[in-house]
């Protein structure tokens, strides 16, 4: 993974953590490795933050504690060149993030794409709590149309159950605040995943943690 790179795995890492897990700009993470005495363009970080990022989400939905079956499914909106795109989340009822996935548009498509992701890593759940949005309705029924087993999704729409979700969304939204905003969808896509790890970790999400966050996170890229 960390082949003919010209820094090492240790500051690879602790670079794509920075900025995953803190409110900083690329060129904040820069300053910071500065200061430490490492020189490094903030480009790079940015293009380390956007090669590494799918990666440790592969290994860490391998590593992923199971979810429980009711889950609280909801989208929010993520600005991408000045457009609105559309971050697709799910928790369970305890709170533990299920999936996430970025999207370019609100349709039943998308949804039904996020739905098979959110399923294919974690599990078919007994029932989805949703607002009352058509899209995520008619997502459900042709996935459960499509099921090969008789285990069908059962659907709710209890407006204060999703308070939760809607309340995790804010975590995402508050981190890129400050920033200029993504200019690219795949950038975009990348590094939101990144930021969604580490809550995973901070939500004590994965088996085997170790010592401290940034030492589960390396363990991810191991």
């Amino acid at each position: 993974m960390f082949k003919r790179h010209r820094y090492p795995r240790a500051i690879i890492l602790q670079a794509v953590y920075f900025k995953l897990r803190f409110t900083l700009s690329y060129r904040d993470v820069e300053e910071l490795l500065k200061i430490r005495g490492v020189k490094v363009d903030h480009s790079t970080i940015q293009r380390w933050v956007f090669k590494f990022s799918p990666m440790i989400e592969a290994t860490m939905h391998k590593r992923k504690k199971q979810v429980c079956d009711s889950w609280r499914m909801d989208e929010t909106y993520i600005k991408v060149a000045g457009k609105d795109r559309y971050l697709y989340r799910a928790v369970d009822k305890q709170g533990n993030t299920v999936d996430f996935l970025l999207t370019k548009r609100r349709m039943k498509g998308s949804a039904q794409r996020f739905l098979n992701k959110a399923i294919g890593n974690n599990g078919k759940p007994r029932l989805i709590n949703i607002d009352k949005s058509g899209a995520n309705t008619e997502a459900i029924r042709i996935i459960n149309r499509y099921s090969l087993t008789f285990k069908k999704i059962k659907t709710r729409r209890v407006k204060y159950l999703n308070n939760i979700v809607e309340q995790d969304h804010r975590t995402i939204k508050r981190r890129i605040a400050i920033t200029t905003g993504f200019k690219e969808f795949e950038s975009a896509q990348r590094t939101l995943a990144g930021i969604e790890i580490i809550n995973i970790i901070r939500k004590d999400q994965l088996t085997n943690p170790k010592k401290s966050w940034f030492a589960t996170f390396k363990s991810l890229a191991a």
